[in-house]
């Protein structure tokens, strides 16, 4: 059955955000063991099902069987090395020119930094000192699950939901759909791919549940916007970000 609380469907697009983060960071034995025994693959179609998203056509049959040095190897290949040192296919948004739709890298960084920042974010300091950008899929993935847990926690609290769901329809139509389409294009020009399976499966489909949860949460906030039109009497109001 679908899920039609909206509690529960906040709860399945952030289990769908926070499975596909851990799956796309560099792999690690957790991300072997959830692979091997079927769990990533069973909480990604459970989460699309909940959505109202059947599993695409072309999910592995069975769970992986990849040793965590093939799942390290395949993921070096396809997402850190390539020709001339660079990536066969960045994970991270300014790798790609036409996403930064002619802003300096410096000012698109901070855009995105502007959705992080507003939620109180920053971004997170890895075991070796660096600070991850704030770009890479995975930074994006994760956030949009917090704001997912944000939305849920709302709905829980008899709040209104819509400043987090305005958040997630704008961060994803500006940066993690078409960051999502730009990794699944690259991706599906190499001449040989060694991803794992449900890796592959899943660089294939993001970029359609990223555009059908935006597309949702669209409706979802013109349902609502008309609603308060009809109980506030229309006058400029000043206004937060997504508040």
């Amino acid at each position: 059955m679908f899920a039609t609380e909206p509690t529960d469907i906040a709860s399945a697009r952030g289990a769908l955000f926070r499975t596909a983060a851990a799956l796309l960071d560099y792999p690690l034995p957790e991300t072997r063991q959830v692979l091997v025994d079927g769990r990533a693959l069973g909480a990604m179609a459970e989460a699309l099902h909940l959505l109202g998203m059947s599993a695409p056509t072309g999910s592995p049959a069975r769970p992986s069987d990849a040793s965590l040095e093939a799942l390290q190897v395949g993921y070096t290949n396809t997402f850190l090395s390539g020709r001339k040192g660079k990536p066969q296919v960045p994970l991270i948004a300014s790798a790609y020119k036409h996403l930064m739709a002619g802003s300096a890298q410096g000012s698109f960084l901070l855009n995105i930094q502007a959705f992080y920042k507003h939620f109180g974010l920053k971004a997170a300091e890895q075991d070796e000192g660096h600070v991850e950008e704030p770009d890479h899929l995975v930074a994006m993935l994760e956030f949009c699950a917090l704001l997912c847990h944000l939305e849920e926690s709302a709905c829980d609290r008899g709040s209104d939901p819509a400043p987090y769901q305005r958040a997630q329809r704008d961060f994803l139509s500006r940066y993690l759909t078409p960051l999502a389409s730009a990794i699944r294009d690259r991706y599906q020009h190499l001449d040989s791919a060694e991803l794992e399976p449900t890796l592959a499966w899943l660089v294939r489909n993001l970029p359609e549940w990223c555009m059908n949860q935006q597309q949702q949460l669209e409706a979802v906030l013109a349902a609502s916007d008309a609603h308060n039109e009809r109980l506030i009497p229309a006058q400029s109001v000043p206004q937060g970000l997504w508040d």
